[in-house]
């Protein structure tokens, strides 16, 4: 939701709990128990001072297993009884969690029953816009926003089957911050006027391809993803982008440092292995990422020519023949690195360890990106490794899918559009 109210923030909790330079941490927690463990999320904020930044918006990003992909894959939930796959039971539990949230703007994956979603969220108060994969999947990618909060100003879809890039979609919606306050002075100002002040932004939502070895593909979904952000954030006014999705990379992975430094040389990558799915397996004991810059990585002759790609991949991954460096223009931060949290949930970038467990995975694949113009002021924390572990499996009593939803409080920073102020109109 849009905040106006810092009031309206949980209690704040103990500051041994999370380590902050100004001890101003919160927490609202969000409890489960299965087969006697007991977990909670928590709302963990940022130690920077957002303190005059009084607006906000909550922005979740959430893979909620498609029933047919479920259903399609059971070796991947052998662990799991089969009522917790039920999609009549998932959805009210998914339905309840985003309630608890108290969230403006959902970006949901691996969708496909969304009339049963867009009723439920209806009820709530969201719109919503879907978008299904192309070819033969029943699944795709929706957006939710609260209707009270945003108006759509513009919507469009990526269908990646249109560049050679599989049948994988991604959402760009430009959304307006309402003026919820009639009786201010805003209203005497001329229609221009209003929508130049009103806070605008680009939100984007992506399901990246899941096969680890065409890492070619994945890096041109996730490029062609941020070259329409971007344009379409000058074409509004360089206004602020958020892109959330689960982009089947963990943060060790040549495409997370693509998303985070704006650089990659592609070359110095095995396109077999660009996510970095491959290294990790449900039974790693720990989750930590070293990223480095390309001089630490740089290799040998002998050793790029193992990584040599051929000429269809480079123009599947950078979109033309002959490129082999790519470079975006969005100064992208990713919502979770940029709070700190507890070493039980966060690797050494402040990422989360884990936002999936089934059978054949646990790691990180989910996650919310922002630009410099929007502050998180909180992240809510995922789940500890053990206690994943203890529940054998996503998902369980307490949670309906195999993923954890990623969310993040965001506050518009000063210079945000041509405002003077964080205050919303």
């Amino acid at each position: 939701m849009v905040r106006r109210k810092r009031e309206s923030l949980p209690p704040a909790i103990s500051s041994d709990d999370y380590p902050s330079k100004r001890r101003r941490h919160s927490m609202f927690e969000i409890s489960s128990s299965h087969h006697g463990v007991s977990s909670s999320r928590k709302w963990v904020f940022s130690s920077e001072n957002s303190s005059d930044c009084t607006d906000t918006i909550v922005v979740v990003s959430y893979n909620i297993l498609g029933v047919e992909n479920a259903s399609n894959h059971m070796d991947l939930y052998s662990n799991i009884p089969r009522r917790f796959l039920e999609w009549g039971r998932r959805k009210r539990l998914i339905l309840d969690e985003i309630n608890s949230y108290n969230a403006s703007i959902l970006c949901f994956q691996e969708v496909d029953h969304f009339d049963d979603l867009d009723d439920l969220f209806q009820n709530n108060g969201f719109k919503s816009a879907y978008k299904a994969r192309t070819g033969e999947a029943n699944d795709g990618c929706a957006i939710f926003w609260k209707d009270k909060l945003f108006s759509l100003l513009h919507q469009e879809d990526i269908e990646f089957q249109k560049f050679g890039l599989r049948n994988n979609v991604a959402q760009l919606c430009v959304l307006e911050v309402n003026n919820d306050n009639p009786e201010s002075d805003i209203c005497k100002l001329t229609a221009e006027e209003q929508s130049t002040r009103n806070k605008k932004f680009v939100i984007g939502n992506i399901h990246v391809l899941f096969n680890p070895n065409r890492g070619d593909i994945k890096l041109g979904q996730v490029r062609l993803l941020i070259d329409k952000a971007y344009k379409l954030s000058q074409e509004w006014g360089n206004i602020p982008v958020i892109l959330a999705g689960d982009l089947n990379s963990v943060p060790q992975s040549a495409i997370y440092k693509f998303l985070s430094s704006s650089k990659l040389d592609v070359q110095l990558h095995d396109r077999r292995n660009m996510s970095g799915q491959l290294e990790i397996r449900p039974n790693h004991r720990y989750f930590r990422s070293k990223i480095g810059n390309d001089a630490s990585i740089s290799m040998s002759v002998s050793r790029q020519m193992l990584y040599k790609w051929s000429a269809e991949e480079l123009i599947l991954a950078t979109g033309a023949e002959g490129v082999t460096r790519l470079q975006h223009q969005l100064k992208l931060r990713s919502a979770y690195s940029g709070i700190p949290g507890k070493l039980r949930t966060r690797d050494d970038i402040g990422e989360p360890l884990a936002t999936s467990y089934h059978s054949k995975f646990m790691g990180t694949v989910d996650y919310i990106w922002h630009s410099e113009e929007l502050i998180p002021v909180r992240v809510l924390e995922t789940l500890p490794i053990d206690i994943l572990r203890r529940t054998r499996g996503l998902p369980n009593e307490n949670w309906g899918s195999d993923h954890l939803a990623v969310v993040c409080e965001f506050a518009f920073a000063k210079n945000a559009e041509s405002s003077d102020s964080c205050d919303l109109p």
